[in-house]
């Protein structure tokens, strides 16, 4: 097994493609042994494409003929296995949807296909995606590569744990209050959210409420975030909230050396944060100023007023609980996950507190355009602790007992909101578990967080360290 290219971005991949240093068919061999070695430990992947290694012939006929590459020409990447792939099973989690095979593919799929990407697999997920752990009756539960007793996350769990154990190097999640930030953090890996509506939802399922669902790239780097996410956003005429156009500049070149305004927040307004996780966000901060950025404590007025998760929970119960029962009706309990069960006991929102929720969404959009008049960039945590055990119910926060959803607490407000982040590696905790910061930026300033994450990546020593599998 070739640990270089198992461990090298899809950046680099096209490179060494692009130079014929490597070959599209070395380099999908080798993803495809580290599969083989590693996944029966870790359960991340849940279907390999037929087609992988025919694509990987494909591509390197395309190499030795001098066709015009595409940026990501001869690439694996892997997709969570609720984003359709054309002819290639997409369960969603569930044995509802057992052995269903799309004939299209996503919008997203087809756009990184069309950048010469090549779909190796899809990765593991909660029931329908919802969940903040990867497990479900039909593929069972993905494990932490970093300490297999621990969680990966949810709901791109699995996306997350390919990337971090060299079976993938670059992959497509789905975000609905922390499922490609949350996971990345557990893991140790990158993640992107854009901005809602920059990545067009088409074919992933489920569509609703598609103003709180995002797609977004997951991988190694900043620089793969960034080469991603050129090809994933814009508008398809299918998504209608897929409506921006505004040109994308991937943030990493020297059109960004102006000195920036950051700021960081631990607490208030996210509820109670690890003492080592708080610790790792001011670390990030501080690196920050020697790149000559002022940085500073902050707070945001309206996170403290409307708690950002209790908005979320109570907008979405009432929004996604219609497809919930249409989707189980008239199925048996084992093909129904204790998630679904929870979501379907749920009462309905009344009325009065749903429309409260949408103004106290509204408020916190105002709260942060303000935040944003006097800041380019805010810091804050990704997951208020590193990962944890299976299955647990509730977190210990210096002290306090916190319910296990508390866990989207710094996530949360980014979807109720609309604004984009980016979840990436800065620290590591006693136990040696990844510890990650979030960085947030204003409506569409993509270009300005992936410059801030280049910074941070360059100050951190942690990205060249992989999990012992």
């Amino acid at each position: 097994m070739d640990t270089e290219l198992i461990y090298s971005d899809a950046t680099k991949l096209a490179e060494l493609i692009r130079t014929r240093e490597v070959s599209p068919v070395e380099v999908m061999k080798a993803h495809l042994d580290r599969i083989e070695a590693v996944n029966p430990k870790v359960n991340a992947i849940v279907t390999i494409a037929d087609d992988a290694l025919k694509s990987a012939e494909k591509a390197e006929a395309s190499v030795q003929r001098g066709d015009e590459l595409g940026p990501l020409h001869g690439v694996p990447f892997t997709a969570k296995d609720s984003i359709d792939t054309a002819m290639v099973r997409t369960q969603r989690g569930t044995p509802i949807f057992r052995g269903r095979t799309p004939d299209t593919d996503a919008t997203s799929v087809a756009r990184l296909k069309k950048a010469g990407g090549i779909l190796l697999a899809k990765t593991n997920l909660p029931e329908f995606s919802y969940g903040i752990e990867s497990d479900n009756l039909l593929t069972g539960r993905t494990n932490n590569p970093w300490n297999l007793s621990l969680t990966p996350g949810g709901s791109s769990g699995g996306e997350s744990a390919a990337i971090a154990a060299g079976m993938s190097p670059l992959g497509l999640g789905t975000d609905l209050a922390i499922s490609v930030r949350g996971p990345a953090a557990h893991t140790g890996i990158v993640s992107l959210k854009g901005t809602h509506g920059r990545v067009p939802m088409t074919g992933i399922w489920p569509r609703e409420p598609r103003r709180l669902w995002h797609v977004g790239p997951m991988a190694r780097s900043i620089r793969d975030l960034s080469l991603a996410f050129a090809q994933l956003a814009g508008p398809d005429g299918q998504d209608g909230y897929s409506s921006s156009a505004i040109p994308f500049d991937n943030g990493i070149g020297s059109s960004n050396k102006r000195p920036l305004r950051v700021g960081w927040l631990v607490e208030p307004g996210f509820g109670p944060i690890d003492r080592e996780v708080a610790a790792t966000v001011k670390a990030a901060a501080e690196a920050l100023k020697d790149y000559g950025h002022t940085v500073e404590s902050v707070r945001i007025p309206a996170l403290e007023r409307d708690f950002a998760l209790d908005v979320f929970s109570r907008l979405h119960v009432l929004e996604m609980k219609p497809g919930f029962v249409e989707t189980t009706a008239g199925r048996s309990e084992d093909e129904v996950s204790y998630m679904a069960r929870f979501m379907l006991s749920l009462p309905d929102t009344p009325a009065v507190e749903y429309i409260e929720a949408v103004q106290a969404a509204e408020r916190l959009r105002d709260g942060y355009a303000e935040y944003f008049q006097r800041y380019d960039v805010l810091l804050t945590p990704v997951l208020p602790t590193p990962s944890f055990s299976h299955g647990q119910g509730e977190l210990l926060i210096n002290g306090q007992a916190v319910n296990i959803l508390g866990i989207m607490s710094a996530t949360s407000p980014l979807n109720v909101t609309g604004l984009p982040g980016i979840s990436m590696r800065f620290g590591t905790s006693h136990d040696e578990m990844p510890i990650g910061v979030q960085i947030v930026g204003n409506w569409q300033a993509e270009s300005t967080i992936l410059h801030v994450a280049s910074l941070l990546e360059q100050a951190s020593p942690l990205r060249d360290m992989h999990p012992n599998l």
